[in-house]
């Protein structure tokens, strides 16, 4: 079956780019808008070659990781605090539902006030946006908690943290993963975002000075650069959240599959 789906998976995307070659070449688009894949490619391989490049790459995963991480260790301590502490979560439901909907991009007048194009206006746009996956994840989780679980524990009389350790944990553990694996495609999105409109060093600004030079082609490559950037992180999520939750009966169900 896995095997299918690989060879499915490849023949979609072959298609995909046979068509991103032919529909230019027909002239069914103009070239001057969507190139060919081919010249795509070509400007993929300049791009690869340039040492810029990378360094660019460099910080756009550098605002990436840590935005991630900084999101990641805040939701989920915010989440558990929330969640254990009486009365806490009903006193927070408002002030979480007023700020989770505000959009990030919202913040970038703020961000360039306080930090202008330095990584810290990227983390911050980073951090919010990816804050709100975990911390949300983190509070389903814990309301899962098995009621009976958690009374036994206190009858057995486990503190706080050995409640938090033995039973809340290993129950919110599978939603947390969720939450993470979403925050890290967020924070990509937010972190290629706040380059290109702030003008931060990384992959965005690089896209944004392809664009007003109107080299084409080395737009769409860079583009492409961090659409396998996204493909990555999500392949790469998705295998330490199997391998984080072998003992969960989702995962060991998939796997049986």
């Amino acid at each position: 079956m896995r095997g299918l789906n690989a060879v499915l998976g490849a023949a979609g995307l072959a298609v995909f780019l046979a068509l991103g070659e032919v529909v230019p070449r027909l002239g069914l688009v103009k070239e001057a808008y969507f190139p060919p894949t081919s010249r795509i490619a070509e400007a993929l391989w300049d791009e690869v070659a340039d040492s810029a490049f990378w360094t660019a790459l460099g910080d756009t995963l550098t605002g990436w990781a840590l935005g991630l991480i900084l999101a990641s260790c805040a939701g989920i301590v915010a989440g558990v605090v929330i969640s254990v502490v009486p009365y806490l979560r009903e006193a927070t439901a408002s002030t979480i539902e007023f700020l989770r909907p505000i959009p990030s991009v919202a913040l970038i007048p703020l961000a360039v006030l306080l930090y202008g194009t330095e990584l810290r206006s990227v983390l911050l746009l980073v951090v919010y946006a990816s804050f709100w996956q975990v911390l949300i994840q983190v509070l389903y989780g814990v309301q899962d908690v098995d009621p009976v679980a958690d009374e036994t524990a206190r009858s057995y009389g486990l503190g706080t943290w050995a409640r938090i350790r033995h039973v809340l944990w290993p129950t919110a553990l599978p939603y947390v993963m969720t939450g993470v694996r979403l925050a890290a495609a967020v924070a990509l999105i937010l972190a290629v975002t706040a380059e290109l409109v702030i003008g931060a060093p990384g992959l965005g600004a690089r896209i944004a000075v392809a664009q007003t030079s109107q080299a084409v082609p080395e737009m769409y490559a860079l583009i492409v650069v961090t659409g396998l950037l996204g493909l990555l992180i999500n392949v790469g999520a998705r295998t330490v959240e199997r391998r984080a939750l072998a003992w969960h009966q989702s995962v060991r169900g998939e796997v049986a599959v």
